[in-house]
């Protein structure tokens, strides 16, 4: 709740804010959502979108408080220079919980024929490791030992998006993309954020995240603190984004 009342005041600073509010489990939840109109706001929206709640028993600090300090510099940066479509700046409610709050959202936005141009995940941005794993011992070969890149995961439907999103985060932070088919029914561990749920509804979405427990050994512990972080990794990943997501 003070995690709500805080994104209320620095998203509300920028603009109206929708609540969301939804009943998905046996508690409500409540969905932050900021409309920025976009230099062209006809075009189909961009929804942008991080989880507020935190695990039971740990800080959070980069599940998810990683994901939030980047969707409001996002905010803050395209209210004073819009890019070309409209962005949906989206506080997800209740992620821990199964993806209940992108869940209740998606499911309304398909029911009321709305469009998206993509729906993006940040989910956990800031850490960086000497050692990386996968979760088929394959992919090292392909992405490398080192956990030292941003990872974008999208479904196939994003695929004709994803090399020019990554060309340009990477000026910033190294970028490596994941595309999976089937919605990623094969790797459970690439559904694990609240895109998943768009995917399921037959959006094109991707989750952005320094791939969470296959690189920190603090996912969801009390030692998940901001002394850990790799902030200058948080701060390019950023940038990234700012660059990636504002040419789409």
């Amino acid at each position: 709740m003070a995690v709500r009342a805080y994104l209320g005041e620095q998203l509300g600073a920028l603009g109206p804010v929708e609540e969301h509010r939804f009943c998905e489990g046996i508690d409500a939840g409540t969905n932050l959502i900021l409309k920025l109109p976009g230099q062209q706001p006809q075009l189909d929206p961009l929804l942008v979108a991080a989880h507020y709640d935190g695990p039971l028993h740990s800080i959070g600090a980069d599940d998810n408080a990683s994901g939030l300090a980047a969707l409001i510099e996002l905010a803050v940066h395209w209210t004073s220079h819009p890019p070309k479509r409209p962005v949906w700046i989206v506080a997800f409610d209740q992620e821990e919980w199964g993806m209940l709050g992108s869940s209740a959202l998606a499911r309304e936005l398909k029911a009321s024929g709305q469009k998206l141009k993509l729906m993006v995940s940040l989910e956990m941005l800031a850490y960086t490791s000497e050692t990386q794993n996968y979760p088929h011992p394959a992919m090292r070969a392909l992405y490398g030992d080192r956990g030292d890149f941003i990872a974008v995961v999208g479904n196939l439907g994003a695929s004709a998006m994803l090399p020019g999103l990554a060309h340009r985060m990477g000026q910033h932070v190294i970028t490596k993309l994941l595309p999976v088919p089937d919605a990623g029914r094969s790797i459970p561990d690439v559904r694990l954020s609240d895109h998943s749920p768009f995917w399921d509804a037959g959006y094109d979405a991707v989750m952005v995240t320094d791939t969470s427990f296959m690189r920190n050994p603090h996912y969801h512990q009390m030692s998940d603190t901001i002394d850990t972080l790799d902030l200058p990794f948080l701060a390019a990943v950023t940038e990234g984004l700012k660059a990636g997501l504002g040419a789409l």
